[in-house]
């Protein structure tokens, strides 16, 4: 059925952070979220969000950008009309949220939901409906009975499809307002009563972010979630090397995933000498002995005699942004490979296929440690298999009968890797022995 709770479903306050909830708002991406212009009342007014559904989020405050007021009263419409619209930008942004995908088709009977933060109901009501007509811009949502339809504190709140298999909910309007036939205050003291939405559909058609933002291309989950993996599983492997578009749909999903490295190096815009010093600050070096590793990192002294290492139990990623951005990569992967040594993960996000620094990030970061990773793998698995058949029965601790048989095929199959001379073969057949490494590992017990 989908998730319960969603990041991008907002709580709005005015008149500061603990002020009263006036609504319901929709995150679209880290910087940006939309609720209706009535909720945030005048275009110079200032809002605050709040996560209602991830307390792990800090609320935040936000106002409207130039071009985000989409009102047709309060300072004037957009250009060819108006709705009741606003479109907020955080003052500071969210990356850590997943934001709302959204959809511009509507049907009549799709079924959809709403959750607001009607009078009573701080911590959100939710209320289900089928698309009806359509009333001018606005499309008409008919709920089961007069009691599920919106109500105060229900404006701006994002109107989601049923979410299915595979297939999160997906928001496809706003909530704007409700009508009954006999102008009582709530919905079931009216004879007639209906709520009503304002469709992604129109809103892209006055704002060009929205446009861009519900586009197909919007966004790309399926990267988005091969990355998510890498980060949370240090068996995806110690060094990942993937191509990002600039201004792509994969490059919006990256923007929203670069928190989760513990050092951020940008490609022509970072400094080597300050990585270093960051990456100090997760090494276990001797007191007194910060200049001659950092030294060591920057390649200006020879390695100390204490090797070095992170500290005990620690999982440390480094995101560099552009490598081939960065003029002159070679100082840069030289610091790369000795982070690599001290045992950093790398995430190396190229913008074009083939660019600058390209070869040596294969040959020096990505082939080295796919090697290594593949021999600590099989160790693992080869001290898993014995601990099972030594666990079963099938071998005693003193026995000299292989008990690690699936082992000793896939060192075979280790050694087959190195004898090949073409290195894009070599690159296939190391992938394919860590992902056959993982299987059998998970089935004798080992993680992975």
């Amino acid at each position: 059925m989908g998730e319960l709770r969603a990041d991008w479903r907002l709580r709005l306050r005015r008149e500061g952070a603990h002020g009263p909830i006036c609504g319901a708002g929709v995150l679209v991406d880290q910087h940006t979220a939309l609720t209706c212009a009535h909720v945030v009342r005048s275009p110079d007014a200032v809002m605050w969000l709040e996560f209602a559904e991830n307390s792990d989020l800090e609320p935040v405050s936000a106002r409207v950008p130039p071009g985000g007021w989409l009102s047709a009263s309060e300072g004037g419409g957009a250009a060819g009309g108006g709705e009741d619209v606003a479109v907020l930008r955080l003052d500071s942004p969210r990356p850590q949220a997943r934001p709302a995908p959204l959809e511009t088709r509507l049907w009549g009977g799709m079924e959809v939901s709403a959750t607001g933060y009607a009078e009573g109901f701080d911590d959100g009501m939710s209320l289900w409906g089928r698309i009806g007509g359509v009333s001018g811009e606005r499309v008409q949502l008919d709920a089961v009975t007069k009691a599920e339809v919106v109500r105060r504190g229900f404006s701006g709140a994002a109107v989601c499809t049923r979410p299915g298999e595979g297939r999160p909910a997906r928001v496809v309007g706003l909530v704007v307002s409700w009508r009954g036939d006999m102008g009582e205050l709530l919905p079931e003291n009216n004879r007639l009563a209906f709520s009503y939405l304002i469709p992604v559909e129109r809103i892209a058609e006055l704002s060009p972010l929205i446009k861009e933002l519900s586009s197909p291309y919007a966004w790309d989950q399926d990267f988005e979630e091969r990355l998510t993996r890498w980060f949370e599983d240090p068996d995806e492997g110690p060094v990942k090397i993937t191509v990002v578009p600039p201004g792509s749909g994969k490059d919006r999903s990256l923007r929203h995933l670069l928190h989760r490295a513990d050092l951020l190096y940008r490609g022509g815009g970072s400094s080597r000498p300050d990585l270093a010093d960051h990456a100090l600050g997760h090494i276990a070096f001797p007191p007194g002995q910060y200049l001659a590793y950092w030294d060591w990192l920057l390649g200006t002294r020879h390695r100390p005699a204490r090797a070095p290492a992170l500290a005990p139990d620690r999982q440390v990623t480094v995101l560099v942004d552009g490598l081939d951005e960065e003029p002159g990569p070679g100082p840069l992967i030289e610091l790369l490979v000795r982070l690599r040594e001290c045992g950093f993960r790398l995430l190396l996000v190229f913008r074009h296929a083939g660019g600058t620094g390209w070869t040596a990030a294969y040959d020096d970061l990505l082939r080295p440690a796919l090697l290594g990773h593949a021999d600590a793998l099989l160790a693992r698995l080869r001290r898993a298999e014995f601990s099972r058949a030594v666990q079963l029965g099938v071998v005693d601790e003193n026995s000299l009968a292989s008990a690690t048989e699936t082992a000793d095929r896939r060192q075979a199959e280790r050694r087959r890797i190195d004898e090949l001379t073409d290195a894009h073969q070599r690159l296939t057949a190391l992938r394919g022995l860590i992902t056959t490494l993982r299987a059998d590992l998970r089935r004798h017990g080992g993680r992975a």
